[in-house]
């Protein structure tokens, strides 16, 4: 059996469906991400599969049990690592993870040579005896993921794991989570942030509305969904975006500052069109630059940009 099997996993809040029918599985060793706009339904399908909240409808095997009649075998197998901190902020790093490994009830021993060995891991050992609460955003992000391996789970769960983190921590986390998935642990990243699954992520899965909208590897998912390419490009002198929005093979059309930013279909014959428009005027391209379509376009292409 896979690490994860789902199969029409349901969940009501008091007449309103949150999670509809969803299925999917996750492979062992996989890096998963699971991807959708705020209040998508990825929170609350993590809390059912950690049986943190309870399933309305459907089942589930995480590492082969079922969050529903074996709870407790689920939480000796997960790690989970929410969306906010929770450690104590009282405690020190080494106190809090000391404080988990006891809840999981690691000998003594055992659970110091733990404790050391992820301070080194999460480049946290100057930190050793710092309370929690004196932490950075990214050192209390990498803390919170070592306490969630204080007892070498099968499958780490990360809920947004770099929601507020700088440029630098987040680079940080990521790196973590990449040894941590090359050493064999399986990871189900939940996250709104587009990027960040399309750089992490070997197979992804969106879910909009509570229901799954499409699956894939990340390159699977830009070629079935991208129909598009982005020409940005600028001219020394005037030309009106309105003008340009009414070329034939122009999608969408945008201006940021003294450049233009085009979504075409058809490259070619509007780089020809813009380039007639500037010799009848006498103007000059200043540069042109053509791509295929990014992450975030894919993402808003797939869940529709008025659901964005």
């Amino acid at each position: 059996m896979d690490a994860i099997v789902v199969k029409n996993l349901t969940k009501y809040y008091d007449g309103f469906l949150a999670v509809d029918h969803i299925s999917f599985s996750v492979k062992w060793g996989e890096l998963f991400g699971f991807l959708g706009p705020n209040g998508a339904g990825k929170t609350t399908t993590v809390r059912m599969l950690c049986g943190l909240t309870r399933i309305s409808e459907g089942d589930a095997y995480v590492a082969g049990y079922s969050p529903l009649r074996e709870l407790k075998l689920v939480k000796k197998v997960i790690g989970l690592v929410p969306d906010v901190s929770n450690l104590y902020p009282e405690l020190t790093c080494w106190e809090n993870l000391l404080f988990t490994g006891e809840m999981y009830g690691i000998k003594k021993e055992e659970l110091v040579n733990r404790a050391y060995e992820l301070l080194k891991l999460f480049d946290l050992m100057d930190k050793k005896d710092s309370k929690f609460k004196q932490l950075s955003k990214g050192q209390k992000r990498k803390l919170t993921m070592a306490a969630a391996l204080v007892h070498k789970p099968k499958i780490l769960f990360l809920d947004e794991p770099t929601i507020g983190l700088d440029v630098r921590s987040r680079r940080a986390v990521w790196s973590m989570i990449r040894e941590l998935n090359e050493n064999g642990l399986t990871i189900f990243l939940t996250t709104h942030n587009i990027h960040e699954a399309f750089n992490l992520c070997e197979r992804i899965m969106v879910i909009n509305k509570g229901k799954v909208i499409a699956a894939g590897n990340p390159t699977e998912l830009k070629r079935r969904f991208s129909g598009s390419e982005v020409l940005e490009v600028s001219f020394t002198g005037e030309i009106s975006i309105e003008e340009i929005s009414q070329i034939p093979g122009v999608i969408k059309a945008s201006r940021s500052g003294g450049s233009f930013k085009l979504v075409v279909s058809d490259p070619i014959s509007v780089i020809e069109e813009l380039v007639g428009k500037a010799r009848s005027r006498r103007i000059s391209l200043n540069y042109m630059y053509l791509r295929g379509a990014d992450a975030e376009e894919v993402f808003l292409k797939i869940i529709g940009e008025e659901h964005a």
